[in-house]
């Protein structure tokens, strides 16, 4: 019988890579999204698009029907452990078998950040479930990066308040291959697994934009800045509030080392070694800015 895996937040970089990484495999790719209207692409792939709220109990039972597999990811924000528990009522009542739920890289009842914090509790719901679970808590993304795209390709700087901190920052895509490679997997094989995916090495901010600047070509420099300075450009993008704080909190704890550290998790799982940034960086170069000199408008 063909397994049937929901996929939340579907319209997310983690979960559209998910919906990439499990293309062309035995699996049924059913996407959980508040507006199906908003959801053509999904469609266009082949994907079943079923209307649902997260935030809403009461919308999630058609959504679950005949669902065997879940990937559980929240949205940030202090409603992220509701928004689980309700995914994890209606799977449990659907007769779902297993969940692999994206939580926070330390995530944990003392972590130095409120996501952390509000993660652990969901964490910690999911493994007391009579379903199989997986948990992954992934580094820092790669992708993050990517908000200081239009800095790089303007004036060669990457202005982040990480200080002198290093991180084993991960491509989204190997969190998806990660998950792709659990999914794939008889439903015992990772049960009551907790994976740290990282990239191959921690590397310090200064070294992420030096080989960012060498996948294209030009230099790009590591401009450490203020907390206040980005708390306040994360409010001028249209951050709320508490996501800005989040993000600040994280960036003190890396900061002060906390992310210096890099797992085998990714590669004794599926088999391959993780991506680099350099890797990252030459699969986007026109984001970067390849072939703009900095200050070219």
């Amino acid at each position: 019988m063909r397994r049937t895996v929901l996929i939340t937040g579907a319209t997310g970089q983690v979960s559209s890579a998910l919906v990439e990484a499990l293309e062309g495999t035995a699996l049924e790719r059913r996407a959980l999204v508040r507006d199906p209207t908003r959801a053509h692409g999904l469609a266009a792939r082949g994907v079943e698009v079923v209307a649902g709220d997260l935030g809403d109990p009461r919308s999630l039972a058609p959504a679950f029907e005949g669902v065997s597999d879940l990937w559980l990811l929240t949205p940030n924000g202090p409603r992220a452990p509701e928004y689980s528990m309700n995914a994890l009522w209606a799977a449990r009542r659907a007769g779902v078998e297993r969940v692999v739920r994206l939580s926070a890289v330390g995530a944990a009842h003392d972590a130095p950040t409120r996501s952390g914090r509000l993660h652990a509790l969901s964490d910690h719901e999911l493994c007391q479930s009579e379903m199989a679970w997986t948990i992954l808590r992934p580094h820092w993304f790669m992708q993050n990066l990517l908000g200081a795209a239009d800095r790089i390709a303007a004036e060669g700087t990457l202005p982040l308040n990480m200080g002198r901190g290093s991180l084993g920052m991960i491509d989204v895509r190997d969190i998806a291959a990660l998950a792709a490679h659990v999914f794939t997997s008889p439903p015992g094989d990772h049960h009551t697994s907790t994976y740290t995916p990282t990239g191959p090495e921690a590397i310090s901010l200064a070294e992420a934009a030096h080989q960012v600047g060498g996948a294209i070509s030009r230099e790009v420099r590591y401009v450490p800045v203020s907390d206040d300075a980005a708390h306040a450009a994360l409010l001028a993008r249209g951050a709320p509030e508490w996501i800005a704080a989040m993000v600040v909190e994280y960036a003190q704890a890396h900061a002060s080392g906390w992310g210096d550290f890099t797992t085998t998790d990714f590669q004794d799982v599926v088999g391959r070694p993780p991506r680099s940034v350099a890797d990252f960086a030459r699969d986007h170069p026109e984001a970067f800015g390849a072939g703009t000199r900095a200050g070219d408008s």
